[in-house]
């Protein structure tokens, strides 16, 4: 059940990779040697080198790697094995060329002889890049991260940024060794001597493997290129041999080699990196003989395509071409394809000297101390990029891009967690991107494209529901998609024993950790509505990883600002886009009618929410927008007392509020006045933010109890309306309901078959609407066909309505019979499964704790003497109590009270709280004692559980006795 990290994974393939070639690359008896160039020294040993990954076991890193670090605005943690030359790396080398004439004319053929008594290991992959455009260096981050997360070792070079000879001869060194040589193209690959050389070489060793980046095979061909055929050689094309020495004969013969690799046909265009990448993985771990790696990337493949996403693609998606590329640009720094196009122009700023994300405790002296030193820095022409990260704080210094420069903001000192007054500006091109704005207008549909739009730069879309109580959970539950283990068991040192607060942590580290990594993911947040957790009243921004990495954060707000960064306020639609929105399929509306679409949009107050209904419902019904407007206007609103920020907008917007309840009306005339799918809505709105089974929410909302309706005087001008709509009181199935609220837009789609989601704004409204008990018949559906693995955040939201948590009252209250029930089949397990699984100790902890109350306040009432209806002086027995009533059930109640006790108790063991655990452990043997005798399985199992915690609890009072 639990992940298993791709470290570990890899290191196994590798080792038994090692075994297996040990014998043909270990001494390396007969290998190749070359001599590409006059200025290339002895070859060193492939251990030595600086490219190598530190994540390679066959590879290690030198002192040469701290003095190489890319400072091209990528983070340090990117391109690990690559290195540069701030200088014309090839300048030296072309005088040399000068002097001793034709020093490309080389034999490439490779050569039996023996290099020397230097040991080297094998190294499988080799790849080569040339420039440092910033979409070239992620995408060769990428390939290198994916292949060495499946075991395969790998070395990265930009050879023409080489400063000495003593690199150029590592380099040189690990091509020889290499099984197969990744040659990265890009229009300016063919001007540069490094590639050609390249070229020649793995493909006279038949093991070259090009990709062709921003290029197709059909563009390599040198007749184009010499001649500047077409659009793409028309500027870059020409002479381009003179650059590797005038040698046009060898210069030709590497390009043409390209058509001659008929297997390897590699495109990377912008819209199908992720495509392009695991197809080069899976064919080199194919002529690497790692069946293995095939076998998990294909099942890997197959459950992304399902569970990548949890809504489908709008495809009615209208605008926001706008905010898009403003998002590209944030994310990623620049913007390519149409969104140049589409780009509008942004004011620049000036640089700004110091930003800090988060929150920190550095004094006042010690912020002078720094910026005293950051001007000193800046005179002498110091502008380093530089992250620091410590528990304390997340500081980037003196950062400057490109496009965009900031405007200086101090943060005002005043403990971890003091308020800012101020946020700062948008970061561009560091991965991280707000977008806020009220609720309905919009937030969602734009993550959602635009994670549509630019999938293929991503290894995969990691949604993220938002929601304060569930934030945590949605975020560990990305474990199996990482391919990491957070439950409880790894957490464990033998050393001692970690308290809860550790081990929590730990299991939010290491999906941390595995977003560092130089695969690229995008977390998309949706819905965030606090900066700090629910439970324990932490900061979101501890569960994410620093920014600045492959992996981009994307997330949505209702809060003005959120982790101190300046959030993208969405806007409302234009007003040709929210008339296209309204106007549904009918297109040719008279301008009376235009009229009345124009004074619903500002009715509503242009939300997008709002437009997309009546759209759904002018497409439906036979109805034109003057008719629509009458009607809403005329529907009688329900007085509410709202509360909170969405009660607050709901109650501004009573529109909206009218559009809301013609829908209802339609279902209603649609299905009767019991319709099952208004009744769906009500029991909607007690859901938790997840996808919903529409079966579940069915057998909700059949457990709703009836309510008399009355015949209102505006039904008859819907039914007027809605005439050929449907016959009326025709009974639905759930499935042709759930299909009417998709169709009029009430719900959205989810890409889970058969499951459907509700916006907010109608869950919040379907909570006051709705009759009384719809949330007990909630819960009561939940309790039937509730299941721990697959609705797990349902069985929560049925558990706050029933032990009303934190500040919350009890909203929902069951027989007896039905707790006992719901303790057995949904409290224990759903505990167990968030302690062991995801390591959440305290709201384990917690949900067993409020059904420790829960069961003793029902005991409670079991031995409170009953009164009857008849006068007591008449009655000559003795008042009875439930319990006597009732024995089986009262002893039912009293086991399971503790079977809670002794799972509360065995899993304080696990976090060191031993005092705690022997008090609650005490009070279940007694109870099992009592009602089931000393001798029964069940109380020695207690018993026994109490003699360890005993030991353990003497065992600490020894060690902290002075």
């Amino acid at each position: 059940m639990h992940g298993i990290s791709y470290l570990s994974r890899a290191g196994k393939h590798i080792n038994m990779d090692l075994q297996e070639e040990s014998s043909r690359f270990g001494s390396l008896q007969t290998t190749t040697s070359r001599n590409l160039s006059s200025s290339s020294s002895t070859f060193f040993s492939a251990n030595q080198s600086p490219f190598f990954s530190p994540r390679s076991p066959t590879c290690q890193l030198s002192e040469l790697m701290r003095s190489d670090n890319p400072r091209d605005g990528i983070s340090n943690s990117t391109l690990s094995s690559y290195s540069h030359d701030h200088g014309n790396g090839y300048s030296g080398r072309r005088e040399k060329q000068k002097k001793l004439g034709r020093s490309h004319r080389t034999s490439f053929t490779p050569s039996s002889a023996s290099l020397s008594s230097n040991r080297v290991r094998s190294c499988d992959v080799f790849i080569s890049l040339h420039g440092r455009k910033r979409s070239l260096l992620r995408f060769a981050n990428w390939l290198r991260a994916e292949l060495e997360a499946q075991g395969v070792s790998c070395f990265v070079s930009d050879r023409a940024r080489c400063r000495n000879s003593r690199k150029h001869g590592i380099v040189e060194r690990a091509m020889d060794v290499s099984t197969f040589g990744v040659v990265i193209l890009t229009r300016k690959s063919f001007r540069n001597p490094y590639t050609i050389e390249e070229l020649r070489f793995f493909s006279g060793k038949k093991n070259l493997v090009p990709i062709f980046f921003d290029l197709g095979p059909g563009d390599c061909l040198v007749r184009d290129i010499v001649e500047k055929r077409g659009e793409l050689w028309e500027k870059h094309g020409g002479e381009l041999w003179l650059m590797y020495g005038g040698l046009e004969k060898e210069w030709k013969e590497a390009v043409n080699s390209l058509s001659r690799v008929d297997e390897w046909k590699l495109e990377a265009q912008d819209g199908n990196w992720r495509d392009c990448i695991f197809r080069a993985v899976t064919l080199l771990a194919i002529r690497l003989g790692r069946r293995s790696v095939v076998e998990r990337l294909t099942k890997w493949r197959e459950r992304v395509e399902k569970e990548e996403f949890p809504f489908p693609r709008n495809e009615n998606f209208i605008g926001r071409k706008k905010e898009l590329s403003e998002l590209e640009f944030i994310l990623f720094g620049d913007v390519s394809g149409d969104s140049e196009r589409d780009y509008f122009e942004l004011k620049a700023r000036p640089r700004q000297k110091n930003l800090t994300i988060g929150w920190c405790r550095g004094s006042s002296a010690e912020e002078r101390r720094r910026e005293r030193q950051m001007e000193s820095d800046s005179r002498k022409g110091k502008e380093p990029v530089v992250w620091k990260e410590s528990e304390k704080e997340i500081e980037l210094q003196s950062t400057e891009f490109p496009q965009m420069q900031h405007q200086p903001l101090r943060p005002k000192s005043g403990g971890r967690y003091g308020r800012r007054k101020r946020s700062m500006k948008i970061l561009y091109g560091k991965g991280i991107a707000c977008v806020s704005g009220d609720s309905g207008i919009g937030k969602t549909e734009l993550l959602l494209e635009f994670a549509y739009r630019f999938q293929q730069r991503y290894k995969m879309i990691l949604w993220v529901g938002g929601e304060s109580r569930y934030i945590r959970q949605n975020y560990l539950n990305l474990w199996s998609f990482l391919e990491v283990d957070v439950g409880i068991e790894s957490c464990q040192e033998k050393s001692r024993i970690k308290s809860f607060e550790e081990q929590e942590e730990a299991a939010i580290s290491r999906v941390r950790k595995e977003l560092m990594r130089n695969i690229p993911f995008l977390v998309v947040i949706d819905n965030l509505e606090s900066e700090k957790d629910w439970w324990d009243h932490e900061l979101v921004m501890d569960l994410l990883p620093r920014f600045g990495g492959e992996t981009h954060f994307l997330i949505s707000t209702r809060l003005p600002r959120i982790l101190n960064l300046e959030p993208l306020k969405l806007s409302y639609l234009s007003g040709v886009e929210a008339m296209s929105l309204m106007q549904g399929s009918v297109r040719d509306y008279p301008i009376a009618e235009i009229d009345a679409l124009q004074v619903i949009e500002e009715k509503l107050g242009r939300l997008t929410f709002g437009l997309a209904i009546v759209g759904a419902i002018l497409s439906e019904l036979p109805i034109n927008p003057s008719r629509l407007l009458d009607t809403i206007n005329r529907i009688p609103l329900r007085d509410f007392t709202w509360s909170g920020r969405e009660g607050h907008s709901l109650k501004r917007n009573t529109f909206l509020l009218q559009l809301f309840e013609v829908c209802f009306s339609i279902f209603d005339h649609a299905d009767g006045p019991r319709s099952l799918a208004t009744r769906m809505v009500q029991a909607g709105g007690w859901f938790a933010p997840a996808a919903i089974p529409v079966s579940l929410l069915a057998l909700a909302a059949h457990k709703i109890p009836k309510k008399h309706q009355g015949t209102r005087l505006w039904k008859k001008l819907l039914h007027s309306l809605t005439c050929g709509f449907t016959s009326p009181h025709t009974k639905r199935s759930e499935a042709e309901a759930s299909s009417m609220l998709l169709r009029f837009n009430i719900v959205r789609s989810s890409t889970k078959e058969g499951c459907i989601y509700f916006n907010e704004l109608i869950k919040l409204y379907a909570r006051k609407r709705g009759v009384t008990g719809v949330a007990q018949a909630v819960v009561q559906a939940v309790i039937s066909r509730g299941s721990i693995s697959e609705h797990p955040d349902h069985l929560w939201a049925a558990s706050f309505l029933l032990f009303g948590f934190g500040n919350d009252p009890v909203a929902v209250e069951l027989k007896v019979s039905e707790l006992l029930i719901f303790v057995k089949e949904v409290i224990l397990p759903l505990a167990i499964r968030t302690f062991i699984t995801f390591s959440r100790c305290s709201a384990a902890l917690e949900l067993l704790r409020l059904c420790t109350n829960a069961l003793e306040a029902a005991d409670q009432a079991f031995v409170t003497p009953v009164e009857k209806w008849l006068d007591k002086s008449l009655c000559w027995k003795p008042i009875q109590t439930n319990a006597q009533l009732n024995p089986c059930l009262w002893q039912d109640l009293a086991l399971s009270r503790a079977t809670v006790l002794e799972t509360r108790a065995k899993l304080m063991l696990r976090g060191g709280q031993f005092d705690i655990g022997e008090d609650l452990i005490r009070k279940a043997v007694f109870i099992r004692t009592s009602i089931c005798g000393e001798d029964h399985p069940d109380t020695v199992s207690a018993r026994e559980t109490l003699s360890k915690l005993t030991r353990l609890l003497a065992n600490v009072q020894i060690h902290t006795s002075p």
